[in-house]
């Protein structure tokens, strides 16, 4: 059986309201991200044909957590079949976590290129190269089962599905990071799924 990955992003948190940047710091969920949540849980639900079957895999980071524990709500799964994983955790950030959009923007305008991979350029951030290897290594790792719901983050996602479909640099940071959608990984497809 080829894997099948379910890839979801934490719902909104305080930070992402408030437009700055987590990285590996974190922020609660708001009202509206325990509601994305909810809603991502019960559109799985609705996807997945049994999900004791599934496993859960998921950031050790607090939103990714929260987020987790919802999901698993909705599908009726204990708290006890998540892996917590270290290689989902979100890119860091360096000296720019926590600092507001509009502040970086204006103190940085080379910023404002059109280009995704900007978070790249903070002083101290991860490099590409380990994010990617990060990506890799758990997309190749045989230990992870063959039915995976992954809850992670935007840019780590993003990352994943670009090892996953085997994106050039560009399009890796072209993509959307949603929080009310998440990603069907199967036979080399990647589906979008509204929630």
């Amino acid at each position: 059986m080829s894997r099948l990955i379910y890839l979801l992003r934490h719902g909104q948190t305080a930070y992402n309201a408030e437009l700055r940047l987590q990285g590996r710091c974190n922020s609660d969920l708001t009202e509206k991200g325990e509601a994305q949540a909810i809603a991502m849980g019960v559109r799985l639900r609705d996807e997945l044909d049994e999900p004791v079957r599934w496993t859960v895999y998921a950031s050790p980071l607090g939103r990714a957590r929260q987020t987790a524990l919802l999901v698993c709500e909705q599908l009726g799964l204990a708290v006890d079949r998540i892996v917590w994983d270290d290689r989902l955790m979100e890119l860091g950030m360096g000296e720019w976590e926590s600092r507001q959009l509009p502040e970086l923007r204006a103190a940085h305008p080379e910023l404002d290129t059109g280009k995704g991979d900007w978070y790249l350029q903070a002083p101290g951030a991860e490099s590409f190269e380990s994010i990617q290897r990060r990506a890799q290594q758990w997309l190749l790792d045989p230990a992870i089962s063959g039915r995976a719901i992954v809850i992670s983050h935007g840019l780590l996602g993003a990352m994943l599905r670009g090892v996953y479909a085997d994106l050039d640099y560009a399009a890796v940071w072209a993509q959307e990071l949603p929080q009310d959608a998440f990603y069907k990984l199967q036979d080399g497809h990647i589906t979008r799924i509204a929630c």
